[in-house]
């Protein structure tokens, strides 16, 4: 079982845009909604621009989420202010992780949250993930286990924080096709090889995490809590 979690647990997965969390974690998702545990995805931001289509985003993620087995999901904030800019309205942000969702800590009471790793270029993750450490401080409804995961643009062309303090490795090989199945529901957002999210590119890297570990596949996360 992955993380020590067993049929029945939840895992609250926050993920920045509507494509994060597969980008960054989905192998792990896959193996943990195969194990029978429930996976709930909280995107905060849908930020829509000239040629980007909310609905087209939106059915995107749908499709993603059920491929990987995800037991529900929500996205927060569309085309607002505080998607412009979500480092300015950290406030906010920590009462929607925490309370403020259906999706939120106290009313799953997740047994684990995967939120983005420190360290990344982009403003938006560093804010998700500021705003996740700090819901997530010790109450009767924090997550035993907080782990963060790291897109393949941080992992490609970013010099991460949190390079060093990333030492649980999931196995995913079992599950990369349905990662691979997941990405494609993206056609909007994924690119062509070489560029870091492109299908060639996130594969060489978990190839790449998992040849530290001795499998074929694996996702690299950072530790912030862990109790067994």
């Amino acid at each position: 079982m992955v993380f020590g979690l067993t049929p029945g647990d939840s895992v609250l997965v926050l993920s920045p845009h509507l494509d994060d969390d597969a980008l960054g974690a989905g192998g792990t998702i896959a193996r943990l909604t195969a194990d029978g545990i429930h996976v709930h995805v909280l995107a905060i931001c849908c930020h829509t621009h000239p040629g980007s289509d909310p609905g087209i985003r939106t059915a995107e993620f749908e499709e993603a989420c059920n491929v990987l087995g995800v037991t529900s999901h929500h996205t927060a904030w569309t085309d607002t202010a505080a998607v412009a800019n979500p480092g300015t309205h950290i406030r906010e942000l920590v009462h929607l992780i925490e309370a403020g969702s259906r999706l939120s800590l106290r009313e799953l009471r997740p047994s684990a949250l995967l939120l983005p790793a420190a360290g990344s270029f982009h403003q938006d993750h560093q804010a998700v993930h500021t705003a996740g450490i700090a819901a997530a401080r010790p109450s009767p409804h924090a997550p035993r286990i907080v782990l963060g995961y790291v897109g393949p643009e941080d992992a490609a062309w970013a010099q991460h924080a949190d390079a060093a303090r990333r030492p649980l490795a999931v196995d995913t090989s079992s599950v990369w096709e349905t990662k691979a199945k997941a990405l494609t529901c993206y056609g909007s957002q994924m690119r062509e090889a070489p560029h870091p999210r492109s299908l060639n590119t996130i594969r060489a890297l978990d190839t790449a995490a998992g040849s530290f570990v001795g499998v074929a596949m694996a996702e690299l996360l950072t530790v912030y809590r862990l109790v067994v």
